[in-house]
């Protein structure tokens, strides 16, 4: 009998977000009750996705899997594509979803070679704001490739490793052609800001073709001030499969 291979990608991905399988299993968990689709992922579930004894996580894991780790589903390292149709149990105790294939990533290949406007704003995007810095008294302007998932009215935004120094996240709702949310950068120890961590809100409006998101963001800064600048977001490919990513995964032009 063939003994599974692991899923070493799951788990470079979890040792990247600096997460034991305790805290995996617990950022999974609190991602399904904040999408108000709960679900008990444990470590020992970790564990058997890592080992790949599970080959492929259910809907309701897979949801809460992108939610933690910021890219889709098939680039977790996972053999099987989730299935679209609902299921009545996933044999971890979690729960049946009534939201249909919206909710669950399509197998690669098969996503749309452009974002319809007011649709799903899935893909890669590049992000781009201006910040002034008072430190050098002079305006920036820092530019990350990041991947957007969408689950119903919810937008998950994450950096692409190699495109900046930063790491930047984003939690935002979609309501019609409005985004509202928030955002967290956390900026590299050897960087002009010495691993500094910031975090604030952002609006945006996404244009009737779908292909740009622009609005301003707010945060405070370093004297305890509110601070704001411009932020677009500008869209660059629908694919979201490993190969789109690693090739996005380099410093924008």
């Amino acid at each position: 009998m063939t003994e599974p291979a692991p899923n070493s990608t799951l788990r470079a991905v979890r040792m990247g977000l600096l997460m034991s399988q305790d805290d995996f299993a617990r950022a999974i968990r609190v991602a399904g009750e904040r999408a108000g689709v709960p679900n008990d992922a444990n470590k020992r579930l970790v564990q058997r996705w890592e080992s790949g004894t599970t080959a492929a996580p259910r809907p309701v894991y897979a949801r809460a899997l992108e939610a933690v780790t910021g890219l889709p589903i098939e680039s977790l390292g996972f053999g099987v594509p989730v299935p679209e149709a609902r299921v009545s149990g996933d044999g971890h105790g979690g729960h049946d979803l009534e939201h249909g294939p919206q909710g669950v990533a399509p197998p690669a290949g098969t996503r749309t070679a452009q974002p319809a406007a007011h649709g799903n704003h899935s893909g890669v995007w590049l992000s781009r704001y201006e910040y002034f810095s008072s430190g050098r008294e002079d305006t920036f302007t820092q530019l990350h490739y990041v991947v957007v998932l969408q689950h119903g009215s919810r937008l998950t935004v994450r950096s692409l490793p190699g495109s900046a120094d930063s790491q930047l996240t984003m939690d935002l709702t979609v309501d019609g052609n409005v985004i509202t949310g928030t955002w967290v950068e956390q900026t590299a120890e050897e960087s002009y800001y010495r691993g500094a961590r910031y975090h604030g809100a952002i609006q945006m409006l996404v244009e009737p073709t779908g292909r740009r998101m622009a609005g301003k963001w707010i945060g405070f800064g370093k004297e305890m001030d509110i601070n704001t600048g411009p932020w677009e977001i500008v869209f660059q490919d629908a694919s979201t499969n490993k190969a789109t990513l690693a090739k996005y995964g380099k410093r924008p032009e």
